[in-house]
């Protein structure tokens, strides 16, 4: 026992120098490193004879395991509440333990050991809460802790059925506790990230394993609990030589099972994996980030594998043409066009093949071979074939072949859904971060031309109706000075005055006309366009029958948007042409036309982009409306 509790002092002592040098930051190191002193205070207190100091001691590695186990792998507990926990378990385990020393030998046993099994209970419950809630590469350093307490419950396990029924090893504490210095062993793996990443793999190989043995030990339990008697020495050693043999092969069924499966489906199919197994490997490969078209062909050479094919390809398309996708062997292939009244009855067929495929598929018949057609298909809409081909003389397609067929074509019809979803999702993305685009700029044309506009008027007002009223209270202040000396040249001076004020406000109303018309305030559409059209450049008509009213925000974006349209009509469509402007509602719905008979232009991009255009499509884009330009040279 000394030797074994030594030999678990230094590992404990060491790992955490290892743990220490390679972890600066964290505080796992100082939790192990405790562990260790404490062990080996209470290894030299219990040789010296001095059972108080051991108990406490004992009673304090409780705490320091439960320590570790809530601070896994950091050594830092996650939250304050385990911290007090944490605090709370030194405090209780320093209670329990002075008290175990208090009462005498006669109970310290069952105190220390409550202390145990409170600290790994709780110790359990919080690493599990700490694992849930963790992030992968926190999860992945937990796991190796995971394998060590696997390991450690396995080997109690088969220590403690082994001691019961064949009495044997004598020394079974010794060799649980050697067990448990792979726990330190796993925090030292565990702060190395490639042994990090392959911790699944053993883990998963280890509860396998440990699953088995508790199978091998549990019927050999049942085997000695049936004879109803205890076992004598040679069946003793009889029996542990077989549970060893029985755990052995056990064990190493787990790495001989692929290859006893493969040479089975070799012995039952003729090749080395099954038809089902196309299906799996599929099933698997799609979650991983692999190329659509390189799983198709792989999917392709599964199939010719499992299913003794001559070749298997796979079309896929849309809209009646089907191009070769994949194919084993690789060849050129024509595109398969079906029309479109016969893609329904194709998308319901199921597997075919024969007569079926010469009347339905007349680009893949006249073949001698054996050939069956799976459609792809999902939600009736037919997204491609899958065709596979025995050579002349093979055997003849069975029923789990066509169900195998059957299953792929339906995985492969979601699959390619996905792609197309995943292609119309990244088509409206591009479509809404143009949007976004065209918005910001449009804002930004709109606060500028706020801002012109703003400017414009200052400057009007600055120019004329301002020096108007200047004007006239200069005149105003003349007048008053001549009304006692010279009344006649005053009365002038006034009328002057009353001609100055009409201009004035002959200015400010053509100034509030650009800004919102009254008429179009008081009359609508149907009154405000005609009577702009009739100070328009050109002759001009004006369709609004019908129309109604709409809001004022709607009424003053069409009226300044024709507006615009009839000014730049005005400047290039000739001075023969004439306009007409159409407005017309269906029910909630406005559309306006400006058009000409004039010169016309190239109504390209670049024609797009003209300042007039842009103006008016700012405009229509604050409400919702739509901007559409068409022109033809000499045709308007």
């Amino acid at each position: 026992m000394t030797v074994v509790q030594l030999s678990l002092v230094v590992v404990w002592a060491g790992s955490a120098v290892l743990v220490g040098v390679r972890r600066r930051t964290e505080r796992t190191a100082p939790v192990m490193l405790a562990i260790a002193c404490l062990a080996a205070l209470g290894m030299l207190a219990a040789a010296a004879d001095r059972r108080a100091a051991a108990v406490v001691a004992v009673a304090l590695l409780a705490a320091c395991t439960l320590h570790l186990m809530a601070a896994l792998p950091t050594g830092r507990p996650p939250s304050r509440g385990v911290t007090t926990l944490v605090v709370v378990g030194y405090v209780t385990a320093a209670g329990l333990g002075l008290l175990a020393a208090a009462t005498g030998p006669e109970s310290d046993n069952w105190i220390v050991g409550l202390t145990w099994a409170a600290a790994l209970v709780v110790g359990m419950r919080l690493a599990n809460l700490r694992y849930r809630t963790a992030t992968p590469a926190v999860r992945r350093r937990m796991q190796w802790a995971g394998w060590a307490l696997a390991v450690v419950l396995e080997v109690m396990l088969v220590v403690v059925a082994l001691r019961l029924m064949v009495h044997w090893p004598p020394h079974a504490t010794a060799g649980v506790l050697a067990a448990t210095g792979l726990v330190p062993l796993s925090i030292v793996a565990a702060t190395h990230d490639r042994m990090v990443a392959r911790v699944d793999r053993l883990l998963t190989a280890t509860v396998s394993a440990a699953g088995l043995t508790a199978l091998v030990i549990a019927a050999y339990t049942a085997v000695v609990v049936s004879l109803g008697r205890s076992l004598r020495d040679g069946e003793r050693s009889l029996l542990l030589l077989s549970m060893v043999a029985a755990a052995l092969a056990a064990v190493a069924y787990l790495p001989l099972r692929t290859r006893l499966t493969d040479l089975a489906n070799q012995l039952v199919y003729g090749e080395r994996v099954a038809p089902d197994e196309a299906l799996r490997t599929w099933g698997s490969r799609l979650t991983r980030a692999i190329p659509l078209d390189e799983l198709l062909l792989q999917l392709t050479e599964s199939l010719r594998k499992s299913m003794t094919l001559s070749s298997a390809e796979i079309f896929t398309g849309a809209s009646g043409l089907y191009e070769l996708a994949a194919g084993v062997p690789h060849r050129t292939a024509e595109p398969i066009r079906i029309p479109d009244k016969e893609r329904g009855v194709v998308a319901r067929a199921g597997v075919s093949g024969g007569t079926w495929i010469d009347v339905w598929l007349p680009a893949l018949a006249g073949s001698a071979q054996i050939m069956r057609v799976a459609p792809i298909a999902h939600g009736g809409e037919l997204l491609g074939l899958v065709v596979v081909v025995r050579p002349t003389g093979a055997t003849a397609f069975s029923d789990d072949d066509d169900r195998v067929l059957t299953e792929l074509a339906r995985q492969v019809g979601l699959a390619l859904h996905n792609v197309q979803l995943d292609s119309a999702l990244q088509a409206s993305l591009e479509e809404l971060q143009q949007a976004n685009v065209d918005l910001q700029e449009s804002r930004r044309r709109i606060v500028t031309a706020g801002d012109a506009e703003r400017r414009r008027l200052e400057r009007n007002l600055h120019d004329g109706a301002q020096q108007h009223l200047v004007a006239m209270a200069v005149k105003l202040r003349i007048a008053e000075d001549m009304i006692e000396d010279e009344p006649k040249e005053a009365i002038d001076v006034i009328n002057e005055l009353r001609s100055d004020l009409k201009d004035a406000i002959a200015e400010l109303r053509a100034l509030a006309h650009g800004i919102y018309p009254p008429l179009l305030s008081s009359g609508g559409l149907a009154e405000a366009l005609p009577n702009a059209a009739s100070r328009a450049a050109l002759p001009t008509t004006v369709e609004t029958t019908g129309v109604g009213r709409f809001d004022a925000e709607i009424e003053s974006t069409v009226y300044f948007c024709c507006l615009e349209a009839m000014q730049n009509a005005g400047k290039h469509a000739g001075a023969d042409a004439e306009i007409v402007v159409s407005v017309e509602r269906d029910e909630d719905r406005l559309t306006f036309e400006v058009r000409d008979d004039g010169a016309g232009f190239d109504a390209g991009p670049a024609a797009a982009r003209g300042h007039g255009f842009v103006n008016m499509a700012d405009r229509l884009g604050t409400i919702g409306g739509r901007l559409t330009v068409s022109s033809t040279l000499g045709a308007g």
